[in-house]
């Protein structure tokens, strides 16, 4: 969900390091990250650039004058922007081909038509996992499966958040960072009460069974806090929606069609019921935003909370006074035995302007990658991990970075982890379950109030009929939002 990536993106502490500190990285080997010749010599920096680039040859992208309008943090992020300054040094160290024009504009589906037509979009911007399909139907995004197939570490990027940018098999985005939807579940409370922990292989009835039995409403506790006001209650119920198969939206005719009202979300919001009414294990003030759902996770007072891992542990353990033993990550569970665990996906990404020149483009996809793997990175991480350990504080990795879990990189950054015992530890079993699903293209902030809606309602009144209320939801989407739309 986008309205709550940004705490998860203030807490992926690895990839911000690689453009904090990373120094030389692998693009200041004798060739640059696509395959262009050695940079010139640092007497050669000095030379007057048009002359060089006169003499130099055709092939040879380091020596012609390059201008890349690039995505740039907002005023208020004076940290990211420091960071973003530094890259910029160290870039143009290597490239003082590359003149460099900084951009604050960050993508708003409203605007970017506008953007492209008036020819003034960054020559690249951010997006989310959502927009790849429309951004590639517009136009307003560069093929850049060339540029992709000759990058060295390409089979290094984590393919769960890369996939969302490749349709039909052409690359038209890179992946910064993301998160897949995974519940976390407070084993000091299960243990307390006698509650087996359930298989990471989990079901609804699982997550049912576990959360009726820690429940304990006569002490104000709770099993598990679905979030049930706010646009989240109806990002947190959209992952059981997936997880029965449901949809949020579909296109038919050129026209966005709600969906959500399905068997498979008649499904989903009945078991909201089941935990409500049968097994009285959600808060009684179950009115709990974001950061009420989590806050009750650190104090103890709920046993299971659902949103991305690493704000939830970072208050778990660092405010909370849990043991890293204490908190488990588990994915979402599936609706029955054998199915997917689907959670919600959201990420960060960036695309390249298609109205940019080749010269461009090979510059923006340099500039993108710049950081990435990052020897000077790992270095840094490390200094990060010994200042936390000497300040008494827990580090908690991202469970999803750009990198693959599994590659060379990944069991670098591992490495660096394991010579610290204030590392977070995932259970590796839980990345083979793990099954993202980005959130639906239009209006999703729009669905999912409406649904917060239906959500209270059920929670507030006992005996509502979910085919009835998923209709009226449906209906009031479709007729104030989605029909407005208009798919070319």
């Amino acid at each position: 969900m986008r309205k709550f990536s940004s705490v998860l993106a203030c807490l992926l502490v690895t990839g911000s390091l690689l453009s904090a500190c990373g120094g030389n990285n692998n693009n200041n080997s004798a060739k640059g990250t696509n395959g262009g010749e050695a940079s010139p010599a640092a007497t050669d920096k000095a030379a007057d650039n048009s002359s060089a680039a006169t003499n130099a040859p055709a092939d040879d992208i380091t020596q012609r004058k390059v201008t890349i309008k690039i995505h740039y943090p907002t005023p208020d992020l004076t940290e990211v922007r420091a960071q973003e300054d530094d890259k910029i040094k160290r870039f143009q160290a290597e490239y003082p081909n590359v003149e460099i024009v900084k951009d604050d504009w960050q993508y708003n589906v409203s605007e970017i038509g506008v953007k492209m037509a008036a020819n003034e979009a960054p020559t690249f911007f951010n997006t989310y996992a959502t927009e790849a399909k429309f951004l590639v139907e517009k136009g307003w995004v560069a093929d850049i499966t060339e540029l992709w197939n000759k990058y060295e570490y390409k089979d290094q990027i984590n393919p769960v958040l890369q996939n969302q940018f490749i349709i039909d098999g052409k690359v038209y985005g890179i992946t910064q960072k993301g998160y897949v939807t995974t519940t976390m579940i407070n084993k000091k409370m299960l243990d307390n009460k006698g509650v087996a922990v359930p298989a990471m292989d989990w079901t609804w009835d699982d997550m049912l069974n576990t959360a009726k039995g820690v429940a304990d409403p006569k002490k104000g506790i709770s099993g598990i806090a679905p979030m049930g006001k706010g646009n989240e209650a109806g990002w947190n119920w959209t992952n059981f929606l997936f997880e029965a198969g449901g949809e949020i939206q579909k296109i038919d005719g050129g026209k966005v069609v709600a969906t959500f009202n399905s068997d498979a979300g008649v499904k989903a919001l009945d078991f909201y019921k089941k935990l409500r009414w049968e097994a009285n294990a959600i808060p009684q003030d179950w009115a709990l935003g974001w950061g009420d759902a989590v806050g009750a996770f650190q104090q103890g007072r709920t046993a299971m909370v659902m949103a991305g891992s690493d704000g939830v542990i970072e208050q778990a353990l660092n405010q909370g006074g849990l043991k890293p033993e204490d908190v488990l990550t588990y994915p979402m569970p599936a609706a029955e035995k054998g199915g997917k665990h689907t959670g919600v996906l959201g990420g960060d990404y960036l695309v390249i302007n298609p109205n940019a020149t080749k010269d461009e483009q090979e510059m923006a996809f340099r500039y993108i990658t710049f950081d990435y793997f990052s020897d000077k990175g790992l270095e840094a991480l490390d200094a990060i991990l010994q200042q936390r350990k000497a300040d008494g504080k827990y580090f908690i990795p991202p469970l999803l970075d750009y990198y693959a879990a599994d590659s060379d990189f990944g069991k670098k950054t591992k490495a660096v982890y394991d010579k610290y015992d204030i590392v977070y530890q995932y259970n590796p079993d839980i990345m083979a379950l793990l099954d993202g699903k980005p959130e639906a293209q239009y209006n999703t902030q729009d669905y999912y109030a409406t649904m917060s809606n239906v959500i209270q309602e059920l929670f507030s009144r006992k005996g509502t009929d979910s085919k009835t209320q998923l209709d009226a939801a449906a209906k009031t989407v479709q007729e104030k939002f989605f029909d407005t739309i208009k798919v070319e």
